[in-house]
């Protein structure tokens, strides 16, 4: 029999470094840890606690993205970014939505 060499997409791209893991792994950690800590101890109230968790938030979702999905690391087509666009896209659209119909959908009885 004739042995095929059989090369997929994955085998060459090269993944992340343990260096890279470890610092996304601690960046997530740290991330999870600060909105605990400021709802559990009630350091900032009102806004500045919405504010607070919305930018942790955020800077976990660019953690995960940079750091586990390796988005920066992607050769020309750049499918997966134009995807996660599209995805942020309808959940933009369908947050926006399910908002606006909660917000003023109220029926006067």
């Amino acid at each position: 029999m004739a042995q095929h060499d059989v090369t997929t997409p994955h085998d060459a791209e090269s993944h992340g470094t343990f260096k890279s893991y470890t610092t996304g792994f601690l960046f997530s950690i740290v991330l999870t840890i600060i909105p605990i800590a400021v709802v559990m101890s009630g350091w900032v109230q009102g806004v500045v606690n919405t504010l607070v968790l919305m930018a942790a938030a955020v800077l976990q979702f660019v953690v995960q993205l940079i750091y586990f999905m390796h988005l920066r690391e992607e050769k020309k087509p750049r499918y997966n970014l134009v995807s996660l666009i599209l995805g942020l896209i309808i959940l933009l659209l369908v947050v926006a939505g399910s908002m606006w119909i909660m917000l003023y959908n109220m029926v006067a009885t």
